[in-house]
């Protein structure tokens, strides 16, 4: 199978190019061909140098704020050279308010300015290699870990106030945690009660009191999402899944790669009914 032939672009006025070029080279050190247009490219200019190259993805940068008119325009000019099944996407200083916008209007993606150029790499590689599978992303919010001091004294708002339903009370000694699993749609709430000083959940009591502690993701392969994390440089408490509660795989992602946030990726065993 040929290189992946990827043209990088940079539509309008922008005068600055060094990103453009430092994504060029990492796609390159990914074994892909790239086409670099140079600055200060028209929409009619890309969308000619796409087609006269033979390429498979587009990829515009735009720094000058101007990527709502300018994304859209080379998607037009390709469409005027029946080219409109090439795949655009997009990156650079793009507000999260404009994102869905470029989306509706046809660009396959956005990678924001926080994006690693792994993450980059990967998908234009799932984009345009059928062999490739892509990874499933986090089918949805299996639950939300909540650090109580004691379940039996905060059970009755989660039971009476709110009128959920308690599933089952577990016990992981493993993690020094006592669970309590309260049903809440496809999801569930999850008190989690210290059972000892050295438990991470008495840490964190001791540290932030009572409160919301994680919220974890239910994925489908956590052994192949947790390597797809690690390669792509998002920092980890888990390197391997661990045994969790309710007969769960689990691994956590750090706070410092989510905002302040404790994600932690699960995956249950599937049941034979």
């Amino acid at each position: 199978m040929r290189k992946i032939r990827v043209l990088v672009a940079k539509p309008g006025l922008d005068g600055h190019d060094r990103g453009a070029l430092i994504i060029a080279q990492a796609l390159r050190d990914h074994g892909m061909e790239v086409i670099y247009t140079g600055l200060r490219q028209s929409p009619a200019q890309i969308a000619q140098a796409a087609v006269q190259e033979d390429v498979d993805v587009i990829g515009l940068s735009s720094l000058s704020g101007a990527h709502r008119t300018l994304f859209p325009k080379v998607l037009e000019e390709l469409k005027h050279r029946d080219a409109i099944d090439i795949p655009v996407i997009g990156g650079g200083v793009i507000p999260s308010e404009d994102i869905p916008y470029l989306i509706d209007q046809g660009i396959r993606k956005i990678f924001t300015s926080g994006s690693s150029t792994e993450v980059l790499a990967d998908y234009i590689q799932e984009l345009i290699d059928p062999k490739t599978k892509p990874i499933e992303k986090p089918k949805k919010i299996a639950h939300i870990g909540i650090a109580v001091e004691n379940i039996d004294n905060s059970l009755s708002f989660y039971t009476d106030a709110l009128g959920l339903e308690l599933e089952a009370v577990e016990q992981v000694e493993t993690e020094g945690v006592k669970v309590a699993f309260i049903n809440l749609g496809e999801s569930r709430l999850e008190l989690l009660e210290p059972l000892n000083d050295t438990s991470p959940i008495r840490r964190f009591l001791d540290k932030k009191g009572e409160g919301i502690h994680h919220i974890a993701l239910e994925v489908d392969d956590i052994k192949t999402r947790l390597e797809q994390l690690i390669k792509q440089g998002v920092k980890v408490i888990n390197e391997k899944p661990k045994p969790g509660a309710n007969n769960s795989q689990i691994a956590f992602i750090h706070p410092k790669a989510a905002s302040g946030v404790l994600f932690e990726i699960c995956q249950h065993e599937k049941s034979d009914n």
